[in-house]
């Protein structure tokens, strides 16, 4: 059996550089938004759900329990800037980029830097966007963070169960 056979997970993609956590802990491109969660700057109980709409730059920022960030009036806050940042370090400029459909200049190696691609979005003028998938977001990243204190197994999760058996034909 290959590696790929014996193995009960899904490959992850390398991240494109090492980033650390502590800002902003959980990041993805998913539903047709860049969205994460990004911790406060000023309260250590507090995190901020964010996105960007890919095509429209439509923007959300809202705390974990949905009250509005107060830097997000109109323009990108501080929030959204550090997630498109750890956006660029866990995935690519050039990937970023093209999901978020922002024809930014090329940096370093050709490739949009973080500042480059929040430039141009911001130039858009973006409008609010809605702040309903925030709690789906939030979701997710305690679901990750419950996967952290597992102790470390080479048995299937019994949560996944749906997929398909070593050598099981459909």
């Amino acid at each position: 059996m290959s590696g790929w056979e014996r193995s009960s997970g899904v490959r992850v993609v390398p991240p494109a550089r090492a980033r650390k956590l502590a800002k902003v802990p959980f990041v993805e491109l998913t539903d047709g938004r860049l969205q994460g969660v990004v911790s406060s700057g000023s309260d250590i109980g507090r995190v901020y759900v964010s996105s960007v709409e890919a095509g429209t730059y439509a923007f959300s920022c809202s705390t974990n329990n949905n009250r509005p960030c107060g830097g997000a009036r109109g323009m990108f806050c501080n929030h959204i800037r550090a997630l498109i940042g750890e956006a660029v370090l866990q995935y690519g400029g050039g990937r970023v980029s093209r999901y978020l459909k922002a024809e930014a200049a090329g940096g370093e190696g050709g490739e949009p830097d973080a500042a480059s691609l929040t430039s141009v979005m911001a130039a858009a003028r973006p409008a609010p966007g809605d702040r309903s998938a925030a709690a789906q977001v939030f979701s997710r990243f305690l679901r990750h963070l419950s996967y952290l204190e597992l102790e470390p197994v080479t048995a299937p999760l019994p949560e996944m169960h749906w997929f398909p058996t070593t050598g099981a034909v459909a």
